[in-house]
């Protein structure tokens, strides 16, 4: 009868210390630009390291689509975009809880093969034989393309139209378009896979990156320290070593 009770007693035990291990584990839901993908992983297993039983759970994509999962009702305690119109729609859809902040920009470049065989020299060299691939018109860094393309009265003729960066990148690494319009962050953590070609007038239509917590948190303590550590000294060292430019 004793051993029985004992049994029982540390099976309640096991049990118990269970329960109080999936207790101690917080998540905080980051919705995030996918061009913000290695960065963000970076920061987020720093922001790990320091917090024990926290969990960072990242959703990449465009902007443009995280912002409309955020107003379907899909939970995340923060959104970064990587413009502001996406941010707004956020905003407007009444998902976004206080004043967004700017923490990054950056600017579009030219992403061609490594060695640039097609000798693509600028965005008037998007033309002929070359296949281009850039981002669908409603998210951010198609936006971006677009904005270029005006104001250097180039007309675009991309044989496809991706739902985010981080897709046109992937075509044009595996050598299924000659050239895409990316950021410049996205060809440096591609080194070696893709080289970049300056765009002209880049820096005149440079996006600059909100962040913020949602309305509907889990946990929005957790969600302000991350928007926190984002902006912090640290976070901005990782952003400026990743290529994004000061906010």
């Amino acid at each position: 009868m004793r051993l029985t009770r004992v049994v029982a007693a540390a099976a309640i035990a096991l049990l118990l210390a269970g329960c109080a291990t999936a207790e101690a584990t917080r998540t905080v839901t980051v919705f995030a630009a996918a061009s913000l993908t290695e960065t963000f992983e970076q920061l987020a297993e720093k922001f790990e390291a320091r917090r024990e039983g926290v969990d960072v759970r990242l959703s990449f994509g465009g902007s443009s689509r995280l912002a409309e999962q955020l107003a379907e009702g899909a939970p995340a305690d923060v959104f970064a975009a990587a413009d502001d119109k996406a941010m707004a729609k956020a905003v407007q859809a009444g998902v976004i809880d206080g004043e967004p902040q700017r923490f990054a920009r950056n600017r579009m470049t030219i992403a061609v093969a490594p060695g640039n065989p097609k000798k693509i020299d600028g965005l008037t060299g998007l033309r002929g034989d070359v296949v281009l691939v850039t981002c669908a018109p409603e998210v951010s860094c198609g936006r971006a393309a677009q904005a270029l393309a005006a104001n250097a009265n180039v007309r675009l003729q991309p044989a496809s139209e991706e739902p985010d960066v981080k897709s046109v990148l992937g075509k044009v690494a595996a050598g299924e378009a000659d050239a895409g319009l990316v950021y410049v962050t996205d060809v440096r953590a591609a080194a070696g896979k893709v080289d970049a070609v300056p765009i002209t007038g880049a820096d005149a239509v440079a996006n600059a990156y909100p962040i913020a917590t949602t309305r509907e948190a889990a946990e929005p303590d957790l969600a302000r320290q991350f928007v926190e550590f984002v902006l912090s000294d640290e976070g901005q060292r990782v952003l400026r070593d990743a290529g994004f430019d000061a906010p």
